[in-house]
């Protein structure tokens, strides 16, 4: 009996850039069919303001992926993130009363008490994920499945979204003819790609530099601990470049991606680099050295601010698996050694793994996102039938 083929399709809308990846799944594994780009309009500041122009950019990037893959796609993993999305811990407690093995129905319960959180305006719950049980008191399970026991206690982490900014991307999805299978805060989708369970074991931050906002995910073992948006973008940086060097953000981005270095000490003296000048006058010559002292400067700050925030979850000095940087702004030159220097910790850019025929090209952090979305996407499609049997809010979280 023949079966249907299985396909996988990771969707990341991102402020400057929508990617779309589309795979299928042949014998458990995830293997590259097709991928398209196309430049995002209607996005300011991480949010959207022209849901026709996000979806036209979206149903561009689709486009090109079905081409190259030869089949027509009908929905997709989404990718969501943007300065409105944060995470928070939360607890359940459940009493089983007499002394007795712990169930499944009673990890659930827990489990759901923990996401009854009290949720602002305009929030909603995006995902949420296990850290670890208490039972009887005695914390660091996994799985307290059939382990004797009155009180069982659940530790998850809550990722929560603005509700107003889920629905507009979620319609702009559907206005460019595609279902939405499941939303992924994005950073989670990009460690999903760029990072094995052994790089978590011991501690690993994520974090997604985009052009419009940055987040930041942090691991150890198999629990988040932290998830959260941070203050600074590649946008700042273009903007510092604008002024610094007295040119226009279109000229600054160029100049950023050509000459950029994120560490001062990485250039060479006497070298110098020209910059347009607005109004059509002529080209003016400016040190290399500027530009970078400028987005050093920008970078040591953005990294501060990641420290600042491992620190507040006890992980500033645990990242024995170092920090991945992924987003279209990672690619510039010089931003791991800034990470290294600030954090402490090694640094490297997260590229994707584990999908079979991806191409060279791809082997850009602007892309692991799209990537994790697509196996996010496969891992939905093998399980689905497992997903449709099982019981409760979570009841997939041990299968």
């Amino acid at each position: 009996m023949s079966h249907a083929a299985v396909y996988a399709v990771g969707l990341d809308a991102g402020a400057s850039a929508t990617r779309c990846v589309i795979g299928i799944v042949e014998d458990g594994v995830l293997r590259l069919l097709g991928y398209g780009e196309a430049r995002s309009y209607g996005w300011v500041k991480g949010c959207i303001s022209d849901q026709k122009a996000v979806a036209d950019s979206i149903l561009a990037a689709v486009q090109e992926a079905e081409r190259m893959a030869q089949v027509p796609v009908e929905s997709a993993v989404v990718g969501i993130g943007g300065p409105t999305a944060r995470g928070a811990n939360s607890r359940g407690i459940t009493d089983i009363g007499r002394p007795r093995e712990i169930e499944q129905r009673d990890v659930n319960r827990a489990v759901e008490r923990a996401s009854h959180v009290q949720l602002h305006e305009d929030r909603m719950i995006l995902q949420l994920f296990t850290q670890d049980f208490v039972v009887d008191g005695h914390a660091g399970h996994r799985d307290p499945r059939k382990i004797l026991a009155t009180r069982l206690e659940s530790n998850v982490h809550v990722v929560t979204a603005s509700e107003q900014e889920h629905a507009c991307l979620v319609g702009a999805v559907n206005q460019a003819h595609l279902a939405v299978e499941e939303t992924v805060f994005e950073p989670i989708a990009a460690c999903y790609a760029a990072a094995l369970p052994e790089d978590r074991r011991e501690g690993l931050a994520l974090v997604d530099v985009g052009a419009h906002s940055t987040q930041l995910v942090v691991y150890f073992g198999d629990a988040l601990l932290d998830a959260w948006s941070l203050p600074i973008s590649g946008d700042h940086f273009t903007r510092d470049i604008a002024r610094g060097l007295h040119t226009t953000f279109d000229d600054a981005a160029l100049i950023k991606a050509e000459y950029g270095c994120a560490v001062l000490g990485l250039t060479g003296d006497n070298i110098y680099i020209e910059v347009p000048s607005p109004g059509g006058r002529e080209p003016r010559e400016a040190p290399r050295r500027l530009l970078n002292g400028i987005l050093e400067a920008r970078a040591e700050e953005l990294f501060r601010h990641v420290r600042k925030e491992l620190a507040r979850v006890d992980m500033d000095q645990s990242l024995a698996g170092g920090v991945l940087l992924t987003g279209g702004e990672a690619r510039l030159n010089g931003l791991c050694d800034m990470a290294e220097r600030v954090l402490n910790c090694q640094a490297r850019k997260g590229l994707a793994i584990g999908i079979e025929d991806w191409p060279e090209e791809l082997d850009d952090p602007a892309w692991t996102t799209a990537a994790g979305l697509a196996m996010y996407s496969a891992r939905l499609r093998i399980r689905g039938e497992l997903e449709r049997r099982a019981t409760g809010l979570l009841g997939r979280i041990f299968s």
